[in-house]
């Protein structure tokens, strides 16, 4: 049986809202990740890492914020966050893709869900 620090509160957030956040400041999926880091704990897998450093190192994105300052952005995030392991598999949603979120908020007690996903909306944990 695993314990958690429940003295605050526990965010996962979907990828497409991280990289909202890290390319367009003040925007809100920005603000939505910044008041979550400062409320409590953002909680990420290694499933998520993979795909959110799969994306931001898209060379698309190069015309908007450099490769240092997303690098930096991912060596921090993973340090400010707590990885989770995934002991209980999820097989819940409409898009399979999206199983991996719920995953994180079951295996790491989550209290919220930040997504733009009406996917991701739809499923009750």
């Amino acid at each position: 049986m695993r314990f958690f620090r429940m003295d605050k509160m526990r965010f996962v957030i979907d990828t497409n809202i991280l990289v909202s956040a890290i390319l367009i400041k003040s925007s809100v999926p920005d603000v939505a990740f910044k008041k979550a880091k400062s409320l409590g704990i953002i909680l990420f897998s290694d499933a998520i890492f993979q795909e959110l450093q799969e994306i931001l190192n898209r060379s698309k994105f190069d015309k908007y914020i450099s490769v240092s300052i997303r690098t930096q952005f991912l060596a921090k995030f993973k340090l400010e966050s707590e990885e989770i392991e995934i002991v209980q598999i999820i097989k819940e949603c409409r898009d399979p893709k999206d199983d991996k979120f719920l995953e994180i908020a079951i295996n790491g007690n989550a209290t919220h869900v930040i997504t733009g996903d009406t996917n991701l909306l739809l499923n009750s944990i």
